[in-house]
């Protein structure tokens, strides 16, 4: 893309959530120098330092920490946990307008439904993430690409101007013209690495355990038929492609559930094996293994709510 051009779309970006995902979003628009970006976050933070594969960088970012403080802008990148949507509408109902687009960088299906009513007409679309991420400190964060694509987005009108928005930053777009597909098997990595990882308190490479493997598996196979009741195309070996994926993150990588765990913070558990569990029940399968996920990390997250309220 030339000077020119990049100079007649620069847009205003506004960043809610400065965890691993929006944390790395922010630094790599900011990087790019394309847009104007703001991060609407709890704390101020002037100097945020990216370590990623080509190289660390350090920037300077334009924070928020008031809602009243927002102007309505092009682009809102909602970075948070799924279960905290709802904590957002206050940034929301001041940075949107009905020609924003809200781009949500979240776990879990159904993404839109949860901001409508807080976007004033605004737009949005769902982001699959891929690159591993994690925080080392309040103004640190590590960038992992895991081979392929960075992000992915549906091949529509919409997807195709947010891989605009990310051109010349080190994130890398797909356009996917089987978004649904994708979504779920997204949703089926989640599904056994984030539990797995939260409640043994260990990262990736507990994974590789032969016994881990097989209950993950297991999981997976239940997952794959709810998917597959809901008119998903999956392979048939589509629980083995999983783990396979899953295998070529590093072993020393972690999950956002297992960084939540370790940090005592409540968890998105609902919208990963939840959102299984719920699909399973509307289409008639059962799913006990993911269920069992479910009500173990409801209860870490519940006592993780409990501690936290307590400080």
């Amino acid at each position: 893309m030339d000077a020119a051009h990049a100079e007649t779309t620069r847009s205003t970006v506004a960043v809610v959530g400065l965890g691993r995902v929006g944390g790395i979003a922010a630094a790599c628009l900011q990087h790019a120098g394309r847009h104007d970006v703001v991060v609407c976050a709890r704390r101020p933070i002037q100097r945020l330092t990216l370590e990623r594969p080509e190289g660390d960088i350090s920037l300077d970012l334009r924070t928020l920490t008031n809602p009243e403080q927002a102007e309505p802008v092009d682009w809102v990148l909602v970075c948070t946990k799924a279960h905290e949507t709802p904590s957002t509408a206050p940034w929301l109902r001041r940075l949107c307008g009905p020609a924003t687009k809200i781009a949500l960088l979240q776990n879990g299906i159904d993404h839109a439904a949860r901001v409508a009513p807080f976007g004033n007409g605004a737009s949005a679309m769902a982001v699959i993430v891929y690159y591993n991420g994690e925080r080392l400190a309040d103004d640190r964060v590590r960038m992992r690409h895991v081979g392929g694509p960075d992000v992915a987005v549906a091949d529509d009108a919409m997807g195709r101007a947010f891989a605009e928005l990310l051109a010349g930053t080190p994130i890398t777009a797909f356009l996917s013209d089987d978004f649904k597909t994708l979504t779920w098997r997204k949703l089926l990595g989640n599904a056994v690495a984030n539990p797995i990882t939260a409640l043994t308190r260990q990262r990736q490479a507990v994974l590789r355990r032969d016994e881990v493997r097989d209950l993950a598996l297991a999981v997976l196979a239940e997952a794959v038929a709810v998917a597959s009741a809901d008119g998903v195309r999956l392979a048939a070996d589509e629980a083995q492609q999983t783990m396979t994926t899953l295998f070529r993150y590093p072993a020393e990588a972690g999950t956002s559930m297992y960084f939540d765990t370790m940090a005592g913070r409540p968890l998105e558990i609902d919208a990963l094996n939840g959102a299984i569990v719920a699909a399973g029940e509307r289409l008639g399968i059962a799913t006990p293994l993911n269920r069992a996920l479910l009500t173990l990390l409801r209860a870490v997250s519940d006592g993780n709510a409990a501690a936290q309220a307590q400080r």
